[in-house]
């Protein structure tokens, strides 16, 4: 059986994605702020006082409020650094409410996310998953592995259950040295078993950072007459009036986005909500914004 990565179909749609991140990721950088930090793989080491050349950019405004003394900060970059990029490729990220689904959205970002990091000379390795890691790419820092990175992206199709907890804990056991988590998904799961999951990535030392993926449809449930739902991962399909549930709906919706960044933040983890009615450059600006908070 040929392999899907040789389709026709699926190398264009590879070389599209590829093409989209580099794009997306490029044309965010051009307009941003150069960040005080360089790269995903730096941590704060020292002060030392300022003298006339350095940057200014690397001043701690902190100290400066403190001791009304300039201070630089300096930071030294961890070797054997790697950004672990997990993908939800569960059956329920295939929903959407217009022409892009939640796993189409999410696969760009991974995308970009991963170009960013190689772009940086950090290193990166990607996992799709569901109730077991069905895609992987391994560990490199060399930026043409983006390409054999949007290959694996391009040809999966989302059609299992998902088991989150599971491969959180399996990714704790496996990685022994500390870096960086990046957990794209629509946690369609039981938030409790997650929030174990990250816990137990943090234990280790390890940053953890959530996208948590939604339709605009989930998020306003905006369906009007009587409608067919049908239902994902072993749900059942259910015939109703939505306008009879959706002030419940919102209730649990709502309640349910709210345990897990609390969650989140309780394990000192960053909770990036996304709306696939966003623009990308959003996303990464989110994304970014919480780097430069936890660096800055």
């Amino acid at each position: 059986m040929p392999s899907t990565l040789l389709d026709p179909a699926a190398l264009q749609r590879a070389e599209t994605l590829g093409l989209q991140a580099r794009q997306i990721v490029e044309g965010y950088m051009a307009g941003a702020h150069k960040s005080p930090y360089r790269g995903f793989a730096v941590e704060f080491s020292q002060h030392r006082e300022y003298v006339p050349g350095d940057d200014t950019r690397h001043l701690d405004w902190k100290v400066l409020g403190r001791s009304d003394r300039y201070y630089i900060k300096q930071y030294e970059q961890e070797t054997n650094y790697v950004a672990h990029i997990l993908l939800d490729g569960s059956e329920s990220m295939k929903y959407g409410s217009g022409k892009v689904t939640k796993f189409d959205y999410a696969r760009t970002v991974a995308a970009c996310l991963a170009y960013l990091v190689l772009l940086q000379r950090d290193a990166a390795s990607l996992a799709i998953f569901d109730t077991a890691i069905r895609s992987f790419y391994p560990r490199t820092d060399n930026l043409s592995s983006i390409h054999n990175m949007t290959n694996l992206l391009s040809a999966f199709a989302p059609r299992q259950e998902t088991n989150i907890a599971g491969i959180l804990h399996e990714m704790a056991r496996q990685v022994k040295r500390k870096g960086l988590f990046i957990l794209i998904s629509d946690f369609f799961d039981d938030v409790d078993e997650v929030l174990r999951g990250i816990q137990h990535l943090r234990f280790s030392g390890s940053e953890v950072i959530v996208f948590h993926m939604l339709d605009p449809y989930e998020i306003e449930f905006p369906f009007k007459g009587t409608v067919e739902f049908r239902g994902l991962e072993g749900a059942p399909k259910i015939v109703t009036k939505p306008a009879e549930l959706r002030k419940s709906y919102l209730k649990e919706f709502n309640a349910f986005v709210d345990k897990l960044r609390d969650g989140c933040e309780r394990n000192g983890c960053n909770y990036v909500q996304v709306n696939t009615a966003q623009r990308w450059h959003e996303v990464l600006s989110s994304y970014l914004a919480t780097r430069q908070h936890r660096y800055g």
